[in-house]
């Protein structure tokens, strides 16, 4: 009797919740016709997945690496960042932060339908539910920059608080909140009108990523400077729901509805995982995911079957089975990725291959971890990616459980224990209220990467991390040597 009466009521929740951001739509089963993207920063391109294999396509290359696109004339996109979708799939827009570009592309093509430069800075680009406007986050300015995508350009500024870091929108389109990284305020913006009508408090400035539910019930906002997700009624009063502890360098956020209930995803890049949030009225972590080297984007297949993770550091995509909350897959996607989006449908006929160029030598990454170097921070950890760029790296370093609001220098050394011989500054890494910090740096780092294998050992070099003043006290040594697949 019991089976009896739970089943229906299990096929109810099924039913009931069949349904996945930011559209609202009914459930979209995974095909070869969708398209998985990620925002390469390095490389300056956008990967393309075939979510029914879990195979990378190939790039759609905007740019050329870094440092070939620091020439004066260079005509290319520059630190390719953000990504959003039309809602009828045949439109991904690419923002790139550097070039204060928006690149429109035709998804079932891979060609670039036009580009749009807008204000300094740029973040984050997203569609109108009804498709009729792009509006653009234009983080190193005050305002939404509104796009025509018939005509393909801008067609209007809204201001905003200063340092607006992304835009989403009720699936019923009425509403858009913008979030800021810069001020404590989180806009509620009447669509039809293009007025901010109401502005509530962010719980700290830094806010990089937001989303709304499928039910349009909820807001959901990282908070990356402090570790926090903030969570608001979708509709007026617009009042908090919650406050929620996740941990350093907190990303992106989306959301999954299946038949075990309805769940907020969270990247917590610090951590290396991704955190699993019961939605209700008070949300419950359910699931911790380890995934890989410093989460980013991430976002839900059309059926809410599978999540797809962007590690920045980890030159993959971690594709998460929902119903298990394991990683079922990873797949190459290129260097230093940031946001990711699954577009269904996204290529209605044909291959979906043209214009497509191969990874390249943006596979080309090596990665590093550091642990504690002492006993004053004895949590101190870190992930490090040594993206090769040709005759140069870039090396990225993501660091957590340091001191909050501190500097460290970064050096390199001639040994990985005690004394380290002679040192050689590389970067000063900053840490936020939550400890953790990101920092980068250009040069021939190959030795750094090689470890012990193919460099001469006069030539090797391990990473450490010091206190600012003395370099005697050293929180962060280079652990272990491992190359991406």
């Amino acid at each position: 009797m019991k089976i009896l009466r739970w089943v229906p009521f299990f096929c109810f929740l099924s039913c009931a919740f069949a349904q996945q951001a930011p559209w609202g739509r009914a459930d979209i089963p995974i095909s070869s016709h969708d398209r998985v993207y990620a925002a390469n920063q390095t490389s300056n391109t956008v990967s393309v997945i075939d979510p029914s294999t879990n195979q990378l396509l190939g790039v759609i290359r905007l740019g050329d690496p870094v440092p070939g696109a620091l020439s004066p004339l260079y005509r290319g996109q520059l630190l390719v960042h953000g990504l959003g979708y039309s809602p009828d799939g045949k439109t991904l827009a690419v923002v790139a932060i550097a070039s204060n570009s928006v690149t429109l592309i035709d998804t079932a093509t891979n060609t670039v339908k036009k580009v749009i430069y807008v204000g300094r800075s740029p973040h984050e680009p997203f569609f109108t539910p009804d498709g009729r406007e792009l509006w653009v986050a234009v983080r190193g300015e005050d305002y939404i920059s509104i796009i025509d995508p018939v005509q393909m350009q801008e067609i209007r500024r809204m201001t905003v608080a200063n340092g607006p870091g992304m835009t989403m929108f009720g699936p019923d389109g009425r509403y858009a909140f913008v979030c800021s990284s810069f001020t404590p305020e989180l806009a509620v913006i009447d669509v039809a009108s293009h007025q901010v009508i109401q502005r509530l408090p962010q719980a700290s400035p830094f806010c990089p990523n937001i989303a709304v539910s499928p039910e349009n019930d909820e807001v959901w906002i990282t908070l990356k400077d402090v570790g926090k997700v903030q969570v608001y009624n979708a509709k007026p009063p617009f009042e908090q729901k919650a406050l929620l502890d996740t941990g350093p360098i907190t990303n992106h956020v989306n959301f999954v509805n299946n038949r075990n209930g309805k769940f907020a995803y969270v990247t917590i890049g610090g951590l290396s995982e991704v955190k699993v949030f019961r939605r209700g009225p008070t949300p419950q972590l359910v699931a911790t995911i380890p995934v890989g080297d410093l989460p980013h984007g991430i976002w839900p297949s059309g059926d809410g079957s599978r999540v797809y993770v962007a590690l920045e550091n980890g030159v993959q995509a971690a594709v998460i089975d929902t119903l298990a909350n394991q990683v079922v897959a990873d797949v190459p996607i290129g260097q230093t990725s940031q946001a990711l989006v699954y577009v269904p449908n996204a290529v209605p006929n044909g291959t979906g291959t043209e214009n497509l160029v191969p990874l390249g030598e943006a596979g080309n990454t090596a990665r590093l971890r550091l642990e504690a170097g002492g006993s004053a921070l004895p949590d101190a950890q870190g992930s490090v990616a040594v993206n090769s760029l040709g005759l140069l790296d870039l090396v990225q370093i993501a660091a957590e459980g340091l001191t909050p609001k501190a500097q460290y220098q970064v050096y390199l050394a001639e040994s990985d224990h005690v004394p380290f011989g002679q040192l050689e500054h590389l970067a000063v890494l900053k840490t936020n209220a939550d400890g953790a910090g990101i920092v980068q740096a250009i040069g021939p780092l190959k030795t750094l990467a090689a470890g012990a294998s193919s460099a001469p050992a006069s030539s090797r070099r391990f990473m450490i991390v010091t206190d600012l003043k003395d370099a005697s006290q050293v929180v962060l040594r280079q652990a272990t040597v491992s190359h991406s697949p």
